[in-house]
Formats: C-alpha cells, structure tokens, sequence
C-alpha cells in the first residue's frame, strides 16, 4: 500500500459532498421535488452582461489565457483597495491585496503564512467545515470557542484559551454557518486581543455584502497599523455569481503578502485571468444590481426567520447572509435527522454534527439551513415538510 499522509486520512470528508451522497437511490415526484439548502453557492449564471464581458475577454485579449501576476491582476488589486478604503474608512493600498483561486484558497494562504503543525488556532463553533479541514491536514489544533447569546463569540472567553502556542484567532462575519453577524464592538475586541498577545486576528468577510447593517460592519481599517494585526478574506463568487471561475481576495500587510506571494506561486501560479476580468468589470459596472440581490437576500432571510420561528418546537438560533441556524425538536441526532430528511421530507440540509467537535452535543440538536437559493414559496414549501416531519 502506498503511503498515507496521517493528517490527511484523519481529516473528515467534504460534507457538502457527504450530503450529496445521501440522495443516491431517493428519487422525488414531479409533484414534490428536492428542496435542496444544503450549499450556500448561487445556482444561478452571472448577469448577461458580465458573462458578455468574459466572453470578449476571451476572443480579444491574448493575455486572458495566460499566467498572471501571482498576487493578481494590478487593475483589480487597485479596485480593491479604492473600493476597501471607502468602504472602510482607512487605508488600504493595492501592494495589500492578493486575488486569490476564491476565498477558500486565501484563508489557507493565511494561515499557511501564520500556522505549522502543532501550533494552534483559535476558531468560534460552530465553525465553517473547510477551515477547519485545513487545519486539520496541517497538523494545526483547532481550539474550539463556544458561541454566546446571537451566536456572537466573546472575546474574554478567547482570552482564557490562548495558549503559547496560539498562533491566530478566525472569525467569520456574516457567519457560515449561523448567520450571525458581529457587533463592531466585539470584532474591535477581539482585534485589541489579538494585537495584545501578538496574534493575528483572520477576519473572513465572504458574505459582507449580504450584510443587513449599513455603512461599515467594523472601524478595524481606520487603524494606520492595521496590518500588525488584521488579515482580511473575501469572495466575489457570491457576490457576482463567479463561483466556477474561483476568484477571492486576502488583505494584509505589504510584509505578509511577501510570505503569501510564496504560497500562491506554489499552489496555482496565478489566479484564472477570466474571473478576475469578470470580477472587475462586477466592481465597475454591477453597484446597483448587486443592491438589488441583497435585499433579495434579506428579504428570504426574513422569510426564513419568521417561518422557522413559527414552527412548533424549533428554534432560530442565528439567521444572516445565507444561513439559519436552528435547533431541531427531535430526540434524534441531526446526523440521523439530515439523512431521514432527504428520504421522508424531500429536503436536503446540512446537520449540525458538520459544523462542531464530535464530542460536542450541541451539534446533534442543530442543522443549517442555506436559504439563499430558495425563494419564498420554497421557504413556505420547506417550513410545511418541516412541520409534518414526524421523528
């Protein structure tokens, strides 16, 4: 047998992809079909007009089919960092801003650049799959940090786990998987944490654009040495429907992105030239129609939250960007429940066991539903399979 990489095979599987696997052999009547809010990924094709501009992309510009700079294109760093500092209220140049193969590939740039085995990392639960399967595969300790009230973590309780060997703190805001989104305060609190013990604080701000709160979630930029300390990631996949053409960002200091260059050059030598020509011309051209998709968003957000709520026995947790996190009335493990779900509800969800340590309980008492793909007939549909659902 060939070798095997232990921290690999101890890594648990996708579990998008272990989901998928539950619908083998299920079929669903015509009459009654799948209501599947198990991905928080848009279903649906770029506008028109930015396919349009990728399809000239690719028949008039010869350098779209080749190798990039491997920090990016130098015209969508530079929109990045216009786009970043307005939005912000600080200062971010473009020599900040790495495009990155989507934002899944920042974060393990990041923490690459942060973390080596047996060094640990501080992350909130429930925790978003992926980052913690990279870890995992790099021998780094994930050190889980419970979630309060809102599902907002504090940064006290951080306090008490950080350790010699904690090496960086991960939030997400607007959170995957629970929707949440952090107070400016306490985002600020864990920012002064981390500068105070000579961590990094990685803030992933993937769904920032579904954010129900106007002006900017946090002041973090307005710092002129916010580098010191804060390493952001974002994902233009959800925001311009890009998700095929993997497209993200990582915002550090111009010393991290000389470590970052390393990784990147290493993994995939540049980032696809037609995703970041689509990722631009989105930032230029698309302002008002990406207004338009997120209150289409906080509209099935509210949706969700109000027919969730009025389900006997259930209970939202959290619920923002594209999630709600619930906790289900059943005396079953929502690993079993996800599964019977598929079977005897026609609905395809994730459990809440994907999302914490597997001695945690409250994993099996919670399941997140990704409403962004469902409109609101879907919610209505979904909340009635939900209520007849017998355990």
């Amino acid at each position: 047998m060939l070798p095997l990489n232990p921290s690999i095979a101890a890594t648990f599987r996708p579990p998008v992809m272990e989901a998928r696997r539950w619908l083998e052999g299920v079929t669903f009547p015509p009459d009654r079909p799948l209501i599947n809010v198990s991905q928080a990924a848009p279903v649906d094709p770029p506008p028109e007009p930015l396919r349009r501009a990728i399809a000239d992309a690719a028949l008039d510009r010869a350098e779209a089919h080749l190798y990039g700079p491997v920090l990016g294109n130098a015209d969508l760093r530079a929109q990045v960092a216009a786009d970043w500092s307005r939005a912000y209220g600080g200062r971010v140049e473009p020599a900040n801003v790495a495009i990155t193969q989507g934002c899944n590939q920042a974060f393990c740039a990041a923490m690459a650049t942060l973390a080596r085995a047996g060094d640990e990392v501080i992350v909130p639960v429930p925790w978003y799959f992926n980052h913690k399967m990279w870890l995992d595969m790099q021998g780094v300790r994930v050190v889980p940090l419970p979630c309060g009230p809102g599902m907002v973590p504090d940064p006290g309780r951080a306090a008490a786990l950080i350790s010699d060997r904690t090496r960086a703190i991960v939030l997400v805001s607007p959170n995957n998987p629970s929707g949440a989104e952090y107070p400016p305060e306490v985002v600020r609190g864990f920012a002064e944490l981390a500068r105070t013990r000579g961590l990094a604080l990685v803030l992933d701000e993937t769904y920032r654009d579904f954010d129900s709160r106007d002006g900017a979630p946090h002041d973090l930029f307005t710092d002129p040495d916010w580098g010191d300390t804060l390493i952001q990631l974002y994902s233009f996949s959800k925001a311009y429907r890009l998700t095929g053409h993997r497209v993200g960002a990582l915002i550090a200091s111009t010393d991290r992105m000389i470590e970052v260059e390393k990784f990147l050059d290493t993994v995939s030598i540049s980032t696809g030239q037609l995703g970041q020509i689509g990722a631009l011309w989105g930032m230029r051209n698309l302002g008002g129609w990406l207004a338009g998709e997120r209150a289409e968003i906080l509209a099935r957000r509210d949706a969700t939250a109000r027919a969730m709520t009025a389900l006997p026995g259930w209970q939202v947790m959290g619920c923002g960007a594209y999630f709600a996190w619930v906790r289900h009335p059943f005396d079953i493990p929502s690993s079993d429940l996800g599964r019977r779900l598929v079977a005897e509800a026609g609905v395809l969800l994730l459990p809440g066991t994907m999302f914490m340590p597997a001695d945690d309980p409250d994993g099996a008492r919670h399941l997140r539903i990704a409403f962004a793909n469902v409109d609101a007939g879907g919610i209505a549909a979904l909340a009635d399979r939900l209520a007849a659902f017998r355990a």
